[in-house]
């Protein structure tokens, strides 16, 4: 094996020049499944929060459809890493909080109209607390045991 060239060992070893650097910030938020809450496949965005929505969260996030953060003031954070994920914020790894509010501590950035947001710490873990089952019933309906339906 040949050994590669100064300049070109110097170059993968600098940091990129796009990186940005994050912002910190306390978020407050619910955690999404982004596929039908952008979508619209499971209805309309105030149909697929909350408890009504929660078993098709937990599916899309099994699946791995990362998740995001739904603040108070209808903005959307892609969570690119959760605390405690050492790979990232899709999969299973996050199922334990699907549908929760939670309170966290980490880095914002914005790049062409998105918000990202990476969760370097959960300060509170406060549950399903966005109880939609009144509005929505269960979402997706094929979730509702058989013998419940009639």
């Amino acid at each position: 094996m040949r050994p590669l060239p100064l300049v070109l060992t110097a170059l993968l070893m600098a940091p990129p020049a796009f990186a940005a650097s994050g912002e910190r910030i306390q978020i407050t938020g619910e955690v999404i499944d982004t596929w039908c809450y952008f979508s619209g496949v499971m209805g309309p965005t105030d149909a697929v929060v909350g408890s009504a929505h929660h078993t098709c969260a937990l599916w899309c996030s099994a699946g791995g459809i990362p998740v995001g953060l739904l603040a108070p003031d209808g903005t959307v954070y892609m969570v690119l890493k959760m605390e405690g994920d050492a790979d990232n914020a899709g999969g299973d790894t996050n199922l334990h909080i699907a549908s929760h509010t939670i309170e966290a501590d980490g880095l914002h950035y914005t790049r062409d109209g998105l918000n990202y947001l990476i969760v370097e710490t959960i300060t509170a873990d406060l549950d399903i607390i966005n109880q939609t089952h009144d509005d929505f019933g269960v979402i997706p309906g094929f979730a509702i045991p058989e013998e419940a339906a009639q």
